[in-house]
């Protein structure tokens, strides 16, 4: 995507060819900035601070820290303890594990001499599939957004979503913004309802500088917002991302997530989720119980970070002080409240019968 007329991928290679590049997503919507990473620590604590977040995002970064790794070190012990701190630095998103896996998997049978440079290859072509994946999410996801258009021709299609799985969750095009932004650019009116997404403001500070960017129409609202909207026909469908589908069709997303599906089931509003196969944990059959469920700092709840009226950049207290918090970063919603899953092989129920229609290479 483009931002001041100029492509941006979300993470890229230095201009030296070994050190990768990031937007520091933590300085969105009011700074554009980028960060050099240059060991595997960076790359991990670039994923644990949430300067990269989104899955499939998550999922790359840990692929070149991988490579970084290797880079300085390339025994056996050295993939091992990379891979282990990588893993362990975001429990929810499962795309981090299956970037590792396939790294590991493509560098281990080889010499120590030839390791570091299979694992640059190997990230660069995880990250260029998950471009064409989610190009491919847009592509499905436009028949849904268009169906919807042509029953009200004229007026515009008005999406609800929440937190940000725009490209920037992603390497490009994002996943539940995709096929936003392939309608935008067909001509079809739309406009989408941005929840902020508390604690962190995904939606209001990234999704929004997303859609700004791209001349999409839109509007933020408070998170408890959407069920009123929905009340009044104002919401024509809902499309998220997630961290973690289960094999079964649950999916673990932003906390939030799930009441905005509960909202969707009782007006009848078609409630729908993009996700990429490396989403898709097929060991796992009951969200709730099964998918971990990542808790952070208590300090995202009670402080937020915002620019004054004078241009400043703060961070300040907005609870009252010493009351405790908990922050519970995601939450699951049960396969039953999903009208359809949006992939880069199509569209299908949140089922596990409905999955392994779209890939039968895992029944």
């Amino acid at each position: 995507m483009k931002i001041d007329g100029t492509h941006y991928r979300t993470i890229w290679l230095a201009g030296d060819g070994w050190a990768v590049e990031v937007i520091d997503q933590t300085k969105l919507p009011h700074e554009f900035s980028t960060v050099r990473l240059e060991t595997a620590n960076d790359c991990a604590r670039a994923i644990k601070d949430m300067t990269v977040r989104g899955a499939p995002l998550i999922g790359a970064t840990a692929a070149y820290g991988l490579c970084l790794a290797l880079r300085a070190d390339p025994s056996d012990a050295s993939l091992d303890a990379a891979y282990e701190m990588l893993a362990a630095t975001r429990p929810t998103a499962v795309n981090l594990k299956h970037a590792l896996d396939e790294m590991r998997a493509a560098v281990a049978p080889l010499g120590t001499q030839a390791r570091a440079e299979a694992a640059y290859a190997c990230a660069a072509a995880l990250c260029d599939a998950d471009v064409e994946i989610c190009r491919m999410i847009g592509v499905h996801g436009l028949s849904i957004i268009r169906g919807i258009a042509e029953a009200k021709p004229g007026q515009p299609v008005n999406i609800l979503t929440h937190c940000n799985a725009g490209w920037l969750a992603c390497v490009d095009w994002g996943t539940a913004l995709a096929p936003i932004y392939m309608a935008h650019d067909a001509g079809i009116p739309v406009h989408v309802w941005v929840d902020e997404t508390r604690p962190r403001n995904q939606g209001a500070a990234l999704t929004a500088f997303e859609l700004g960017g791209h001349g999409v129409p839109h509007t933020i609202v408070a998170d408890n917002a959407g069920g009123h909207l929905m009340q009044h026909g104002l919401v024509d469908m809902c499309i998220t991302g997630t961290d973690r589908t289960t094999a079964t069709g649950d999916v673990a997303n932003k906390i939030g997530t799930y009441l905005k599906a509960l909202a969707a089931d009782a007006s009848d509003i078609p409630f729908y989720v993009a996700l990429p196969h490396t989403t898709i944990d097929w060991s796992l059959t009951d969200g709730v119980a099964q998918i971990p469920i990542e808790e952070r700092a208590a300090r995202e709840i009670t402080h937020m970070t915002g620019r004054t009226d004078k241009g400043e950049i703060v961070t300040v207290e907005i609870s009252a002080p010493g009351s405790p918090a908990a922050n519970y970063g995601f939450d699951v919603t049960p396969a039953r409240y999903i009208t359809g899953l949006v992939t880069e092989r199509g569209v299908c129920a949140a089922s596990r019968e409905g999955l392994l229609g779209l890939y039968p290479e895992r029944n």
